[in-house]
C-alpha cells in the first residue's frame, strides 16, 4: 500500500506565501512522477501543478503559472509546491497525488486528469485571507 503524506498548509494573508510538502512511501520500487490538485467548498477537485519522475518537465495551471512553482528532490518520492503571491481564490484543501508506475506517462495531455493518479494524500488546508 503506497502511504502518500502531505504538511505545510496554514493560514496565510493576500501576497503571502506558503511551501508544501509531500512524500510518498511503501512498497513502490521506482521513482514516480508526482502532482498537486486542490478542492475548494462546493467546487470539483482541479490539477495545479505536476511533475515527471526525473523532474525534467512540469505542468501548471494556467491559474498558477508564474505563482507556484513544483519541485522534487532527486531519486526520491517527494515533492514541494512553492506558492507566492497567494490570493483567496487560492483557499482550498490542497491534495499530493502520485500516478502508479504501471500507468499512462505524465504528460502535458494527462497530467491534469484525476484518472492519471492512483494515490492521494489525506489533504492540507490552505486558507489565503484578503
Amino acid at each position: 500500500q503506497v502511504h502518500v503524506v502531505e504538511s505545510g498548509g496554514g493560514w496565510v494573508q493576500a501576497g503571502g506565501s506558503l511551501r508544501l510538502s509531500c512524500a510518498a512511501s511503501g512498497p513502490i520500487g521506482s521513482i514516480l512522477s508526482m502532482g498537486w490538485f486542490r478542492q475548494a467548498p462546493g467546487k470539483v477537485r482541479e490539477f495545479v501543478a505536476a511533475i515527471t519522475w526525473n523532474g525534467a518537465d512540469t505542468y501548471y495551471a494556467d491559474s498558477v503559472k508564474g505563482r507556484f512553482t513544483i519541485s522534487r528532490d532527486n531519486g526520491k518520492n517527494t515533492e514541494y509546491l512553492q506558492m507566492n503571491n497567494l490570493k483567496p481564490e487560492d483557499t482550498a484543501v490542497y491534495y499530493c497525488a502520485v500516478p502508479s508506475p504501471y500507468g499512462p506517462a505524465l504528460t502535458s495531455n494527462t497530467a491534469g486528469s484525476l484518472a492519471l493518479y492512483d494515490y492521494w494524500g489525506q489533504g492540507t488546508q490552505v486558507t489565503v485571507s484578503s
